[in-house]
């Protein structure tokens, strides 16, 4: 990739800030995109398969574990919003550099912890990187390739699943070998890689170039906007809860930390697979909902069969919840951009999308760890998570095309309104 931004060759119906693609310049960024998203979920999936060993040698309640996992999802929310601005302000190279900078930090501090709160401090500093990243990067997406929204959103989506695969499958074994205070903190060395070839290679302050942000706030007088945004967070909330909880759970049934790691690395791999391949599908058509309704299908299948049959076939139950995450994942970014065609205004509102969203799946480790607190089973948080989905798949049939440009009046460019013209 080079230093400059994508060509400035302009395609018929490009958006306005958008940068149009040539073979290597696309090749490149995609490239990029995959291994920013690789870097994103292993610090919260590598916590998982040694959070036994955590509990146990600093203390803490299962309602304070899951702030390992819950702050950095809150501060996906909290932070979301303002990375968003901030990008627009100072440029999209110098934030996921500073952002990259806080994930490295916040994973290497994992090192040297020796408190429950040291600990919990690490995970909001790692997650304050990754919030200002993932603010970013549908915004990005949208800018860098207007045409091809769904094969890089795919791509991006499916790097970040895959990511905490591995971070589920090594930790374990990580930890056996040197102890979990380095199973968390290696992290940080790919991380610093990864900010070293974006200070080489990243295009400079493109998100500059396409002018002054749109504010993000504005969204919150949009009712379509806080559906897509209770949308995102709940359906999420199932994908927050199974990394905190899912080796805890199988735990209990007599797995071994590698095992349950490895079924936790399982999930993340089929979310991989799906979060690419669930957007090929629904390309085929502007309606996103059958493919969506496919994958709460899934989901409902998974989370039933921990629920009621655990012991039958875990991997089969974890695939089921994984592919029905991951394609939701990535689809539900799809329709958010989809209803806005400025890539400024349509990556704004993901970015308030997914700053309310990440609030909302917070609060599902957080509950099943206040539900086990007080006696309450693991049966009892699956099934709340088959309710959950089963509310979402009835919110899906109100995202239907038709009626994406009158839901986003003023709020910026609709789908199939006319364009200007205009080099990044």
């Amino acid at each position: 990739m080079s230093h400059s931004s994508p060509p400035n060759t302009a395609r018929p119906h490009a958006a306005p800030g958008s940068a149009p693609e040539s073979a290597s310049a696309s090749a490149g960024a995609l490239a990029m995109l995959v291994l920013v998203g690789l870097n994103l979920r292993p610090f919260l999936t590598s916590i998982g398969p040694v959070l036994d060993l955590l509990r146990r040698d600093t203390g803490l309640t299962f309602s304070l574990a899951a702030l390992l996992t819950t702050l950095p999802f809150l501060l996906m929310g909290v932070i979301g919003w303002f990375g968003f601005g901030l990008a627009g302000r100072f440029g999209e190279r110098r934030s996921l550099a500073f952002a990259l900078s806080l994930l490295v930090v916040g994973c290497a501090l994992r090192g040297w912890v020796s408190s429950g709160t040291s600990l919990i401090v690490s995970a909001g500093i790692a997650g304050t990187g990754v919030a200002a990243i993932q603010a970013l990067m549908p915004g990005v997406t949208k800018h860098w390739f207007p045409q091809r929204v769904p094969l890089a959103m795919g791509l991006y989506s499916a790097a970040l699943v895959g990511g905490g695969a591995l971070g589920a499958v090594a930790s374990p074994w990580l930890a056996a070998h040197a102890g979990w205070h380095f199973a968390l903190a290696i992290w940080a060395v790919p991380a610093l890689c990864m900010l070293a070839l974006w200070l080489a290679r990243a295009p400079r302050d493109t998100a500059a170039a396409a002018g002054k942000a749109p504010s993000v706030a504005r969204f919150a007088r949009n009712r379509r906007a806080w559906q897509l945004a209770a949308y995102f967070g709940l359906a999420n909330s199932g994908f927050s809860s199974l990394v905190t909880w899912l080796p805890s759970f199988y735990r209990q049934l007599g797995m071994s930390p590698q095992e349950s790691g490895n079924l936790l690395a399982w999930m993340a791999l089929c979310q991989a697979l799906s979060a690419f391949v669930m957007p090929m599908l629904a390309r085929r058509s502007d309606d996103r909902r059958p493919i969506l309704w496919l994958t709460m299908g899934l989901q409902s299948v998974g989370f039933a069969g921990l629920a009621i049959v655990p012991g039958f076939s875990p991997p089969l139950w974890v695939a089921c919840a994984g592919v029905g995450l991951g394609g939701f994942f990535s689809l539900s970014l799809i329709v958010t951009l989809d209803h806005l065609h400025d890539a400024r205004h349509a990556g704004a509102l993901a970015a308030f999308v997914q700053g309310v969203g990440f609030l909302i799946a917070s609060g599902g480790p957080w509950l099943v760890g206040w539900l086990r607190d007080a006696g309450a089973s693991f049966t009892t948080a699956w099934l709340m998570h088959l309710a959950i989905v089963f509310l979402m798949a009835g919110l899906t049939a109100v995202f239907a095309p038709a009626s994406y440009r009158s839901s986003m009046q003023g709020m910026g460019a609709a789908p199939g309104e006319a364009q200007p013209l205009r080099h990044p």
